[in-house]
């Protein structure tokens, strides 16, 4: 996948489309991961888009929810995602 330490390093150019590629992967993860708790979040507890999107952002971000949680399921999908978002940034 990568260079062995005794190859010679990449040209510039293919250096930058690894950067980009592996960029872009990063930045679906995280997409994927906070649409996963903004759906969560608006179904289960029927919150705003913007309320979703905030309390999904700051699970993601490790900071914790921001409106109280007032549903069974919103509590469990919050403790799911929690825990997944936890782990998926740790892996």
């Amino acid at each position: 996948m990568f260079e062995h330490h005794k190859q010679p390093l990449l040209p510039q150019s293919a250096f930058l489309r690894r950067l980009a590629r592996y960029a872009g992967i990063a930045f679906a993860i995280v997409f994927c991961s906070l649409a996963i708790g903004v759906l969560g979040y608006h179904t289960f507890e029927n919150f705003s888009w913007i309320d979703s999107l905030v309390n999904a952002a700051m699970i993601l971000g490790g900071m914790g929810p921001v409106n109280e949680l007032h549903t069974t399921a919103g509590k469990l999908f919050a403790a799911f995602y929690a825990l997944f978002s936890g782990l998926m940034f740790l892996v």
